[in-house]
Parts: C-alpha cells; structure tokens; sequence
C-alpha cells in the first residue's frame, strides 16, 4: 500500500470508531456505538510489547512532546518496552538512554518494577514502563548478566529472536531445534530471580520446551494464532493450549503477520482475539501490538525510513515472511493513541462482557506480573 493509499483508507477506516452511529464493525454486523466501552478509564490497561517513540523504524528516533503526550493520553497503563540490543554493553547503554528519557519527564513516564509501581502509575495517569528484551544475546553466554539486568529493571526477556542464539532456535530457523542445555539454565534463573519468560519469537520445539521447562507461567508476548492465518511468527493450537496450562499468556500483535499481504484490520485482531479465547480460555489472553503508542503519520518520511528499516532487516537475515517495504507495520483502522480503547470496543461490540475485556486489556497481564514478579 502506498502513501496516497494509506492516507485515504485511514480517513475513511482509521478511526472508524469515532465515527457517526451506522459504521458497520466487519465481522460484527451490528453498528459503532458512539461511545466507547465505558470501563476504559477505570480499567488496568497493558500492552505487553509497546514503545513511547516510533518502533519499528531504525534507530528509535528521540521522544518529541506529541510522543509524551500520545503516551500519557492513550490510557495505557503500562507497556513492556524492549531495551536489549547485541551485547552486554550496548543493552547497558540503551537502558541507561531509556532512563534518561523517563527521568526528563517524570509527571509523564515512570519505569515499573513491581505490581504496587504498576498500580501507583496508573493512580498518577502515567505511562509505566516495563524494561523488557527480545532476544537472550546480551548474556552473553553467562548467568551472571541475568541478574545484573533484573537489577537494573528488566522484567521481561525472550529467549531467542527470529533465528539462532545460544538458547535455542527462533521461529525462522529450519532446524527447528529446541533449548540448549544453557537455554535451560537460563529458565531456571529467570524463574528463579522472577523475570517473565517471554516465547514470542522462538521455534516451535523452543517455545513447547520453554513453557515445560518454566517453572513459573510463562508469555508468548506479542505473536497471532495460526489457526486463524498461518505465519512463522504466529503460534498453533497446540502451543497455545500449552501455554495455557502453564498458567500463562499470549498477547495478539497488531503487525502485518495477522493476514499475511495485506493491512490488517480492527476486525482481523478480533478474530485472533476471540480464537484464543476460545483455545486458552479468557484468562490467558492479552495485547502485545509491537506498535508505537504514537500512530503512523503516513509521511514522506516515514514511509522513507519504514523501508529502510525492512531492507536492513532483510540483508541481516532476521525479516520474517511477509515483511513487506510496501506495507506498514500496523493495523489500518487501530493507527491511534487509543487503540486499545477501540479493542474494548470491537470486543464490547462482537458482545463480549466487560469481566472478558478487562481480561484482554491488562487484567490477566495483571494477574501474571503477580504471580511472576517479586514484590
């Protein structure tokens, strides 16, 4: 989808839900309500795999004031923000510049350790910030550094990206093959030291063998439902059920990956939605978009710097199919600050009740950060 393209579906479908009575939800069949689910204010909201600043685009440009402001006014309560990057001493260097950026604006942003941090935030309407990584490589190969990075905030950490690291195999490795005996350890002293095991980007032999071996619920933070539409990055019934078990969650994405080759729609993330649901129960489903809390501006610019991003991930070999420069990374008619306001409402309006979409909004992210996270 092109620039112009884009442009114009956003205007007419972007912000579909504050729109006039009669647009019509696809797939619901019944219309818009004019207001939006009435407990989005009171509730505990969380995505599990967000950003302040753009995301998915190269070199996190700095946080402007519409960034802060888009953060605090989305109702977000909490995010988990990747801060990892190669090694030790650039991810140490990275979390140092995500402290720097909470503490210029502390009315607005505040890093969250624990479930009282986490509840305070959203008492003071801030932005909670959740240091999390996606990939095992800055450990380096060590235990130690495990500990160090608890130390310093990280909360959440998963255990391979897209392909091969010293724990295991990500979800684009052939091989498919499971946790090395160090992945296991790294489990035991994640569980120990109770920081979440996130499987979001791991194989299949990776993610059944890391939910097993977690002695603790684990999390599958941002991924989709193959059932529904199959793709590497998404996850099938099996593993889902799995995790379920374990007591733990699976926060559906916002990304391209939901229907491969084109935009996905409001209504498409309903549907992973409601399928794991139906496959996990309701207590073992949340939101994960891998999305900005800032929507895409659809600029020159932007769409210059998308491409970019997608060509050097295709050159380093960690693009996963489908990873198109021609389409963003985002779901057409949720391109808002509040779209996790739109997901209660697609959920209240396909007429799911309110204990189900407070679940999928942040209650049951809630409930796992308790049983995970130290007090």
């Amino acid at each position: 989808m092109d620039r112009k393209a884009f442009l114009g579906a956003a205007a007419s479908l972007a912000f579909a839900g504050f729109g006039p009575n009669g647009a019509v939800a696809r797939g619901s069949g019944r219309p818009l309500r004019a207001r939006f689910w009435p407990g989005y204010e009171d509730a505990i909201v969380v995505d599990f795999l967000a950003s302040p600043g753009y995301f998915n685009y190269p070199l996190n440009p700095p946080l402007d004031a519409e960034m802060v402001r888009n953060g605090v006014d989305s109702g977000i309560t909490a995010v988990n923000l990747t801060v990892s990057r190669g090694t030790f001493a650039e991810t140490v260097d990275g979390i140092a510049g995500w402290l720097g950026r909470i503490e210029r604006v502390p009315d607005a942003f505040v890093q969250v350790r624990t479930v009282p941090q986490l509840l305070e935030a959203k008492e003071r309407s801030q932005l909670g910030i959740v240091f999390g990584f996606q990939d095992t490589t800055p450990f380096e190969g060590r235990l130690d550094p495990i500990e160090t990075f608890h130390n310093l905030g990280v909360r959440v950490t998963q255990l391979t990206y897209n392909v091969r690291n010293l724990v295991g195999d990500g979800c684009l490795e052939a091989a498919n093959g499971g946790l090395t005996r160090y992945g296991h350890q790294v489990v035991e002293r994640m569980n120990e030291l109770g920081m979440i095991v996130d499987l979001s980007h791991c194989g299949q032999r990776t993610t059944a063998e890391g939910i097993a071996a977690s002695s603790s619920p684990p999390a599958i933070t941002h991924s989709g439902c193959n059932a529904v539409a199959r793709h590497p990055r998404s996850k099938d019934d099996t593993e889902l059920r799995a995790l379920a078990e374990k007591g733990g969650v699976i926060g559906i994405y916002l990304m391209p990956f939901l229907t491969p080759g084109r935009v996905p729609l409001r209504s498409d993330v309903l549907d992973h939605i409601e399928h794991a649901i139906d496959v996990c129960g309701e207590d073992h489903v949340g939101i994960g978009s891998d999305l900005s809390t800032t929507p895409i501006d659809g600029s020159d610019e932007y769409w210059s710097r998308h491409r970019e991003f997608v060509a050097r991930r295709i050159e380093r070999g960690v693009a996963a199919p489908n990873e198109d420069p021609d389409i963003l990374f985002t779901v057409q008619d949720l391109n808002s600050h509040r779209r996790m306001e739109l997901i209660a409402d697609g959920l209240a309006n396909r007429g799911h009740p309110d204990r189900i979409i407070e679940k999928v909004i942040g209650a049951n992210w809630l409930r796992l950060f308790r049983e995970v996270w130290p007090s």
